[in-house]
């Protein structure tokens, strides 16, 4: 009989890389509330832990797994719902202790000497950033993700204006991370820091990676290494490529690192991602942040380059099971997630249709397409934007080499056609 599994958050492009996976045929997937149902106008934990467990104990049948591919609040929902229904897994207080800012810092005292100078912030009463930090440096919620309300500044009334723009809009995300953080027994630092808080710490510079892993029967293991590339003079994301261009010995340090960290916090049977910054003038090595997930970002990228997704290990994983991801197998040798950015805001008079995106998909191959605006959206009160863009759509692209790569990509910007107002500021 197919193992029955839940997928929290399952929107239509993971579940077509579940449905590919090479042991598809042996489960079968059921929507855990939708994506909409869990990223609205407000995130109501609690409600939304009641809904699922609801949904769970309705079922008529056994619960072989629960997983889901995105961050706050699906990935700590996650552990969560998993102890109720005597399901394995890590148990929260590991996710917490990676998922708080200034807790992840803390811990990686502990273990490892790579990481920037930093500090907790208030940012409803702070004025400067906390001693011994200096400018440059990087402000964010202890709790964000894509890059949400990550400000960088170079002075003291950058850091001021970031901190105004942080109280703005901070409760989307820190009103239901203080819900979560009830359901653990806290170190009185963190209990007293909270979700509202911040963390200022040191810019830090170079070649930016992601290590994928995962511990399973306590070892570590590090299944592969994406670079992270920005447009030209913004920190946002234009692609994410694999596999790695860095060399391999300095993969080997992260991966030293990785394991340290992960072995520190625990995380037994439970995907993640470490993010790096290498610096290749002075062979420096620094650990940006801690993510208690694989990346459903990258997860296209393993399928087209290794033969299966990553979404193999989260459901591997979860059954308690050895992930046993291929290697080489896939159908390029290159591949990357592309965005396509506005820099200024708008509102959506006419995102690209079904029959314009199909006709990309027929004319380029090894290419798929999420768009991720829609008519009569205001870019700028959508959420899940970083800071300094907004995001149009997400480009998956499979290629014999980066010059293909970036050809491929320039020919899906032309031919998506989005018509957008510009807004008067």
């Amino acid at each position: 009989m197919p193992e029955n599994v839940f997928v929290l958050g399952l929107d239509e492009h993971n579940e077509k890389l579940l449905q590919e996976l090479p042991e598809s045929g042996q489960y079968r997937f059921h929507q855990l509330l939708s994506y909409e149902e869990i990223y609205g106008e407000e995130i109501r934990l609690n409600g939304l832990l009641d809904k699922a467990q609801r949904k769970l104990e309705s079922f008529d049948g056994r619960v072989d797994a629960i997983i889901g591919c995105w961050d706050f609040p699906v990935s700590t929902m996650l552990p969560i719902l998993r102890a109720r229904l005597g399901l394995p897994g890590a148990p929260l207080e590991e996710f917490v202790k990676c998922e708080h800012k200034y807790w992840s810092r803390l811990e990686q005292q502990k273990v490892i000497d790579e990481y920037p100078r930093f500090g907790l912030v208030d940012p409803e009463h702070d004025q400067d950033p906390p001693d011994g930090v200096s400018y440059p440096l990087w402000v964010k919620p202890v709790k964000s993700f894509a890059s949400m309300l990550a400000f960088g500044v170079t002075d003291q009334q950058e850091f001021r204006d970031a901190l105004a723009q942080i109280r703005a809009g901070i409760d989307w995300v820190a009103e239901p991370f203080d819900a979560l953080l009830e359901y653990v027994d806290l170190p009185p630092e963190i209990a007293a820091a909270g979700a509202h808080a911040c963390l200022a710490e040191e810019a830090i510079s170079g070649q930016q990676v992601t290590l994928e892993g995962y511990r399973f029967q306590g070892e570590v293991h590090i299944y592969g290494v994406v670079d992270s590339v920005r447009y030209e003079n913004s920190p946002s994301f234009l692609r994410y490529q694999y596999p790695s261009s860095l060399p391999t010995e300095v993969s080997l340090r992260m991966a030293e690192i990785a394991h340290k960290v992960i072995k520190g916090v625990g995380l037994e049977g439970t995907p993640f991602n470490i993010e790096f910054f290498w610096e290749p003038d002075n062979d420096v090595i620094r650990l940006l942040e801690v993510n208690t997930r694989h990346s459903q970002s990258h997860a296209e990228l393993f399928y087209q380059v290794d033969g299966a997704s990553s979404h193999q290990v989260m459901l591997r994983l979860a059954l308690g099971r050895d992930p046993e991801l291929p290697r080489r197998q896939g159908a390029y040798p290159i591949a990357a997630k592309w965005f396509l950015r506005r820099f200024s805001d708008g509102i959506v008079r006419h995102p690209p249709t079904a029959e314009e995106i199909d006709r990309v998909l027929r004319d380029i191959p090894g290419v798929s397409v999420e768009v991720s605006v829609q008519a009569g959206d205001r870019l700028s009160e959508l959420h899940r934007q970083d800071t300094y863009s907004y995001r149009l759509a997400s480009v998956w692209i499979g290629a014999s080499d980066e010059t293909e790569l970036t050809t491929k990509f320039a020919q899906v910007a032309v031919a998506l056609p989005f018509q957008i107002d510009n807004i008067d500021e």
